[in-house]
């Protein structure tokens, strides 16, 4: 069975997209379409980048612990709200952080916003540095308006159908580009 990394890229208090990083494990697990696990930036609290994890001399336990968990997953779905007009710079930092782990890795891009435009603003600069980092995007992207009145703390839609309905043209296509990807050859 596949395994996905769900990044959760948000370390604010109160943050709002953690909820759909929430939605993306359970959806996973009880369509028994992969096993995940939640890379939850704010636990891993990153330095500042200095330097790629190759060209770190001693890097710390967490950095090798992320670098492991990206490497040997399938595919990656990356959650990450817009913070004015662009991701934030915990996303960012973790993935300048790594190189070798990112190439060709599919995935997929999940933005959200508390406001109507779900993250569109910030999808750009995000699928350009991924393309930099040669990662594999997916061609579907899952985008949120108003985070908050969309899901709950536990990551419960409240619109399930319809949350449903897009998830599954998400994953599908997601999980098509695991299947085919051949980076093991």
């Amino acid at each position: 069975m596949s395994h996905i990394a769900i990044i959760s890229a948000s370390i604010r208090p109160d943050r709002k997209s953690h909820r759909v990083a929430l939605y993306f494990e359970k959806y996973l697990s009880d369509n028994g379409l992969a096993t995940t696990e939640i890379l939850d930036l704010r636990e891993y609290n990153f330095p500042i980048f200095d330097e790629t994890l190759k060209k770190q001399k001693n890097p710390d336990a967490k950095t090798l612990e992320f670098a492991n968990k990206i490497n040997l997953a399938h595919g990656v779905i990356i959650v990450t709200p817009e913070y004015n007009g662009g991701i934030p710079a915990s996303l960012k930092n973790a993935i300048d952080l790594l190189y070798d782990e990112w190439r060709h890795k599919p995935t997929g891009i999940v933005t959200v916003s508390g406001g109507p435009f779900a993250g569109s603003q910030c999808l750009v600069s995000l699928q350009f540095t991924l393309w930099k980092m040669k990662v594999w995007t997916i061609t579907e992207i899952f985008s949120v308006p108003n985070v908050e009145d969309a899901y709950d703390e536990k990551g419960i839609p409240k619109d399930k159908e319809a949350t449903e309905k897009l998830a599954k043209i998400f994953i599908k296509e997601l999980m098509w580009c695991v299947k085919a990807d051949t980076s093991d050859l």
